[in-house]
């Protein structure tokens, strides 16, 4: 039984990590789909993380922060698409570039503002996502097996891990059920066929990228309302990588990519457990290899995979109008 309940606290702690993976990973397959790369994850979660903290420490309100961060990530993403829609501009470039301006901004603006080497307040009460716990969760703890999974795995998460969840169906769903998710497709795969079915190109990558802002904006919101309790510098921890690596080898597709999202998140989960275990051959293992399992996954994952993907064929072109 204890090993039971330890793999299910393992399970919660999985998807409490996973849940910035995911919505990130789901926020690029739009603008990547649409055929815009976008490097730039990173630095969208991270400016959000830092405008929802500093909000909601401020007002008082996590909703009010989350407004914040996803205005602000809604912001760079247009940014991004000014740089590489509107003036065709090299889309990674542009994606580095608002990575590094908000590593070095967002702690800045918090040393400026409130005065504690580059971080927020810390968060309590109303200024931080608090756990919700589903009904009848407390009365179904005490049944083996299935009320345990119940109560400590399904019930207990805030609001966004939820929102992380829903947003793999509804992702599916908009791209390939939709008149919208069909015309992202199709400007990622033929953007002179869409042009030349009298659709904007531009205002379709324009739109993907909007797409792309809002979610990067609830992940970075996750982190420093829900999953922390304030802003600490580069608090994303390259988890905007992971997610465009989890995006990559889950091939543009919602399922393998929330699997993939699953799998770092374990390891990362697994990463912090390991610390100070000793094995009956190796003995000890350096904490920062185990630190390092995450990356060293991505990877290997990427090392045997990403020859295999295909990805949408006018992904990285910026798209020049024919006279």
């Amino acid at each position: 039984m204890e090993s039971f309940q330890l793999t299910i606290l393992m399970l919660d702690a999985t998807l409490r990590v996973a849940t910035p993976l995911v919505l990130a990973a789901l926020a690029g397959m739009f603008s990547e789909r649409a055929g815009v790369v976008d490097i730039g994850l990173e630095g969208k979660m991270l400016g959000a993380a830092f405008a929802a903290a500093a909000v909601a420490a401020v007002s008082g309100s996590a909703w009010v922060g989350l407004g914040a961060g996803i205005l602000t990530s809604l912001m760079l993403s247009a940014l991004h698409a000014y740089a590489c829609v509107t003036h065709k501009g090299n889309q990674v470039v542009s994606g580095m570039a608002i990575n590094i301006v908000v590593a070095g901004l967002a702690p800045t603006l918090g040393f400026a503002w409130f005065k504690m080497g580059g971080q927020t307040p810390s968060l309590n009460g109303d200024a931080r996502f608090r756990s919700i716990e589903l009904p009848f969760a407390e009365a179904a703890q005490n049944i083996p097996v299935i009320g345990y999974i119940y109560a400590e795995l399904i019930s207990g998460h805030n609001i966004i891990v939820y929102m992380a969840a829903a947003a793999v169906p509804i992702t599916a769903w908009i791209l390939y059920r939709t008149r919208f998710g069909l015309r992202v497709r199709a400007v990622g795969e033929n953007p002179h066929a869409v042009d030349t079915a009298g659709i904007s190109v531009d205002l379709m990558r324009y739109k993907a990228l909007a797409v792309t802002g809002f979610m990067c904006g609830i992940a970075g919101t996750y982190l420093s309302t829900a999953h922390g309790a304030g802003f600490i510098r580069d608090m994303t921890a390259g988890k905007g990588y992971l997610a465009l690596a989890a995006l990559i080898f889950g091939k543009w597709k919602p399922v393998p990519t929330l699997i993939a999202c699953l799998l770092f998140a374990f390891t990362d989960a697994a990463q912090a457990r390991l610390q100070g275990v000793e094995l009956p051959i190796v003995g000890t293992i350096p904490v920062q290899f185990i630190q390092a399992l995450p990356y060293i996954l991505t990877v290997l994952l990427l090392a045997g995979f990403v020859g295999k993907a295909h990805p949408p064929k006018a992904i990285g072109e910026p798209y020049i109008k024919e006279r």
